[in-house]
């Protein structure tokens, strides 16, 4: 799919100067702006510092497309520009950086260039995002999912809508129901005063019906967002029914368990400030934008963030469930890739880095361990060893496998995909994890919770059948799906409803600040 996508945006480039030049023939020029562009410094003053060599080529490949012609003859096409750009503060981006110089008829060649260069420039922005997400939070790809060039894309649709600027920006901008909707959420959060609110301080666990002298400033901080209706200046130390329920719905508007209990992941979360908040709204915008091309083709797509699946098709979600995702300390990797097969009733043999920081430690502890948990030891080439001849503080190149079954970390099914990570998608006996928020428990891999239910979403009504059947066998196989679902694992921690709720996620990862930092610097 991908590499017919790419031909035929090849294709439609090919044919643009007859669509561009047709549509200019009101203001056809025999100016050629070509040699300009090779000797720019020379010929304009006051260039942009964001008119590197990239943006250079990018103008010279537009103008050659018009062959050399002016592209900005129409003051009703430079107001609508003018207006998209104003526009683009609601998509988290700063209308300053694509500033369109003062036209001045005796410069009017260099205004038509530094004009382009703006609207180039904010269409591959607004298209693929301000800053390289490989620099930032890099997504491998397996083979093949080679998205469409941005600026081939980008190219080819500020040509197609230079006299209506207004379609080339939204045909530029994210179609995903996740960025929409934020979009939406952020333009209507941009606009409104940020409530300042005071720091809780840290202390121990705050139960209902317990006191507490941080209630007061509790209440203050809930109200100051709208989860109380009333400050309750009066109610004093005492932790009341309606505070409890204020604090559980914020809970479940930032990921969090909603168990009305004040401890440091609620202090956490209620401790951002409103800038910050705003400024993750931003960062998120720019996440959806890297992931626009990964998300429109995915089927599977998993928020690490989140700890949540989704089954989306046609950009309609059908169906959702929990997810367990890796520790900070050993994070769920981000990736593209397609689920092509399923191992039935899986054994486990446990990675080198859980073999050596977990399983030894417990080995060396008790060497019993290995029976109450089924695990038997190999060598590398899959011969059974004696645990009681091996030197379990110098084991060497040795293997554990855990038998399938019940007891299995794998449980009954496991979803594996291409990816140099040895990650994969899989049933879980530790069904109580998934009550909890956040849910970063695992090693890398994913834990799925009704994993049933995932199954016959993926699969033909006769697959499910034959699958179902080969799981009650309990012998370990292996399934290959009639259709690979592609698969998105990605990151971002902020959302909005189709009704303009906001929710957020808990930086498990620790990555909005470095994010929100980069975007605060000038366009690289």
């Amino acid at each position: 799919m991908f590499k017919k996508r790419t031909l035929y945006l090849s294709a439609a480039l090919l044919t643009l100067p007859l669509v561009a030049n047709a549509a200019d023939t009101p203001f056809a020029t025999s100016a050629d702006l070509r040699p300009i562009l090779d000797e720019l410094r020379q010929h304009c003053s006051a260039l942009p510092a964001s008119l590197d060599e990239n943006a250079q080529r990018q103008l010279q490949a537009f103008y050659a497309q018009r062959d050399g012609q002016r592209a900005w003859q129409s003051s009703e096409q430079r107001l609508q520009l003018h207006e998209q750009l104003t526009q683009l503060a609601d998509d988290g981006l700063q209308p300053s950086e694509y500033e369109l110089p003062n036209w001045i008829e005796e410069q009017r060649d260099c205004v038509d260039v530094l004009t382009s260069h703006s609207y180039l420039q904010a269409l591959l922005h607004l298209r693929r995002g301000r800053l390289l997400q490989q620099h930032l939070e890099p997504l491998w790809q397996a083979p093949g999912q080679t998205n469409p060039d941005p600026n081939m894309a980008t190219l080819s649709l500020a040509l197609l809508h230079l006299q209506a600027p207004a379609a080339a920006f939204a045909s530029a901008r994210p179609a995903t129901v996740q960025y929409q909707q934020l979009r939406s959420a952020y333009a209507q959060q941009r606009l409104q005063p940020l409530t300042p609110w005071v720091t809780l301080p840290s202390g121990p666990l705050l139960k209902p019906e317990r006191q507490d002298a941080r209630l007061p400033a509790l209440r203050a901080r809930l109200f100051a967002q709208g989860y109380l209706a009333t400050p309750g200046e009066t109610l004093g130390n005492v932790y009341d029914g309606a505070t409890q329920l204020a604090l559980e719905h914020f809970q479940r508007d930032h990921g969090l368990n909603p168990d009305g209990i004040l401890g440091p992941a609620s202090l956490t979360e209620l401790n951002i400030s409103a800038q910050s908040r705003r400024e993750q709204l931003r960062a998120n915008l720019e996440r959806l934008r890297w992931l626009a091309e990964d998300m429109r083709g995915a089927e599977v797509l998993i928020n690490v963030a989140a700890g949540e699946l989704q089954v989306v098709r046609d950009n309609q979600l059908l169906w959702r469930s929990r997810t367990q995702v890796g520790r900070a300390e050993r994070q769920t990797p981000l990736l593209a890739s397609r689920i092509e097969r399923l191992t039935l009733n899986p054994t486990w043999t446990v990675p080198p880095t859980i073999l050596r920081e977990d399983k030894l430690p417990a080995i060396r502890d008790d060497i019993s361990y290995l029976e109450r948990h089924q695990m038997s030891v190999l060598d590398h080439a899959g011969n059974l060893l004696d645990p009681h001849t091996i030197d379990w503080e110098r084991p060497g190149a040795i293997l554990l496998r855990q038998s399938a079954g019940s007891h299995n970390p794998l449980g009954r099914v496991v979803l594996r995909f291409a990816n140099p990570f040895a990650v994969y998608l899989h049933d879980t006996p530790s069904q109580h994890l998934f009550s909890k928020a956040p849910r970063a428990f695992s090693s890398g891999c994913v834990r799925v919770e009704a994993v049933d239910s995932l199954l016959a979403w993926l699969l033909t009504p006769d697959e499910l059948k034959t699958v179902q059947a080969r799981i009650v066998s309990g012998d370990t196989q292996q399934y290959r799906l009639q259709h690979p679902a592609p698969l998105l694992i990605a990151y971002w921690t902020a959302e909005a409803g189709a009704d303009g709720a906001l929710h957020y996620y808990p930086d498990i990862y620790g990555r909005d600040g470095h994010l929100i930092k980069a975007l605060a610097q000038p366009v690289p």
